[in-house]
């Protein structure tokens, strides 16, 4: 599956600009972490672009990302992509086995964080550090929807120190800043 073909297929079931942006955000760390690995780029940012593609239409937690992964299968996607989008979420149940899985664990949910941290510090990245980002992960009202333990595990399963993880995802982000609405 190309690059194209996810990014329409994204469009397709996605009307919403910053679940679009969010698919966007996550692609950009993941090609980032391929090159880092020395993995498939292309591979890695299709899996960023689709991890959430079927959620505005089945958000439940009984049909997301599974509904996805039917429309994928049915479309002839790779059965790499289709493991990886179920991967990506611990409420599926599916074992995390690949580095490429482990991937799209860790950049999920610390890519919308550390966007939320850069748009209380005036929409830059370069403001966003790994004492701001556990600073405002202390604090309960802020990003609620997301799991803390999951940003902690991601980097732990991808061998790498949640600062340092930080700090991949914010130079991966500045790469597409002005897609984001933000500022490198």
């Amino acid at each position: 599956m190309t690059r194209d073909e996810a990014w329409r297929l994204l469009c397709e079931y996605t009307q919403s600009e910053n679940l679009r942006r969010h698919a966007l955000a996550v692609e950009a760390c993941m090609r980032y972490y391929a090159r880092i690995f020395g993995e498939d780029e292309e591979l890695w940012g299709v899996v960023g672009l689709l991890h959430d593609f079927d959620y505005e239409r089945y958000p439940s937690l009984e049909e997301h990302p599974f509904r996805g992964m039917e429309i994928l299968r049915a479309r002839g996607a790779p059965e790499v992509i289709i493991r990886a989008v179920g991967a990506h979420a611990n409420h599926t149940g599916i074992p995390r086995e690949s580095l490429l899985e482990r991937a799209i664990f860790a950049c999920d949910e610390i890519s919308g964080f550390v966007i939320a941290v850069a748009l209380v510090k005036g929409r830059t990245l370069s403001a966003v550090t790994p004492e701001s980002v556990r600073k405002r992960m202390k604090e309960k009202g802020f990003a609620r929807g997301v799991n803390r333990d999951d940003l902690l595990q991601g980097a732990e399963e991808l061998g790498i120190p949640f600062d340092e993880h930080v700090e991949h995802v914010v130079r991966a982000l500045q790469g597409i800043a002005d897609q984001l609405g933000l500022n490198p």
